[in-house]
């Protein structure tokens, strides 16, 4: 059985730790248990649960009037609500979280097609997948999501964004080259693969390496490739003497490089620019793109 800290369950719920006191004293739904040292602790069955009480809350019903219900009747009235077609994002967001512990493959599509039909291929990505995988990485950030549900959802998401990333038109030959690649010891490739969804859509011919790549691999290919920058990732956290190579290493070869994730930016050579997310690096995208 997994469990989750107060924290995780603030961040993947959406709900302030205060209430969550305030409803273990006033209701009878939630009972979380405590360790030795009397703090709280949620099992997957109570994510679950407090997901699904937060989006009926989102969508008028008292705290109060699900106290009152079973859990039939509470699963029966999410459903009620999930086919309603003026869904909201926040709920949209809850149900992403639902699908991935309970390995929902169905519903994840339909929730993904859905904002598609409604909003385009790229306003999926950038406001529903980034929040979403941001949404969950306390998770895998913490390892306390199970490899299982962390592959299941990891790969419906490649799955979508490689399709999509076939449909776009190649790349004029005088298009801006960027080479994107996860470092040594990362293997975390969804928000890689997003960028390159995005870089290609934005007209950007792009050389993507994927996961633990070596540094010395990245001059081999820009000897063929003569990118204009370079874009990498860091999900995992990396020793203080791994900065400090990658920033040597990358700081000689005096090419822009994009960093996004978790990587302090400390002492960094002028050539380093973090991306805070996809907004950010659409605009540094399309600054690079029409400065030449």
């Amino acid at each position: 059985m997994n469990t989750y800290s107060m924290a995780q369950v603030e961040t993947l719920t959406g709900i302030k730790g205060h209430t969550l006191r305030v409803w273990e004293r006033r209701y009878s739904f939630l009972k979380p248990k405590r360790t030795n040292t009397n703090i709280r602790f949620y099992s997957d069955s109570e994510i679950r649960k407090l997901l699904n009480i937060n989006l009926l809350i989102n969508n008028g019903y008292r705290v109060s009037k699900i106290d009152k219900m079973n859990e039939d009747q509470v699963h029966d009235l999410v459903l009620e609500v999930n086919s309603a077609s003026s869904a909201k994002f926040d709920d949209d967001l809850n149900r992403l979280v639902l699908s991935m512990l309970e390995f929902d493959e169905d519903s994840f599509n339909s929730i993904f097609q859905r904002h598609v039909t409604r909003n385009g291929l790229l306003s999926t990505v950038i406001n529903l997948l980034y929040p979403f995988l941001n949404h969950v990485g306390v998770l895998w950030t913490a390892n306390k999501s199970i490899p299982a549900q962390e592959h299941f959802v990891s790969n419906l998401i490649r799955q979508k964004v490689i399709t999509a990333i076939d449909m776009i038109p190649a790349a004029k030959e005088d298009s801006n080259v960027i080479i994107m690649f996860l470092p040594e010891n990362e293997s975390h490739e969804i928000g890689l693969l997003l960028a390159n969804y995005i870089a290609r859509d934005l007209g950007f011919r792009v050389y993507y390496l994927g996961q633990n790549v070596p540094m010395l691999n990245i001059e081999e290919v820009n000897e063929k490739a003569f990118a204009d920058l370079l874009l990498t990732m860091f999900v995992a956290p990396i020793t203080e003497e791994s900065r400090n190579r990658f920033m040597k290493y990358f700081g000689a070869m005096n090419l822009p490089i994009f960093i996004s994730g978790n990587f302090n930016m400390e002492g960094a050579p002028d050539s380093f620019e973090y991306i805070g997310g996809p907004d950010h690096l659409i605009e540094r995208l399309k600054e690079v793109k029409f400065s030449d």
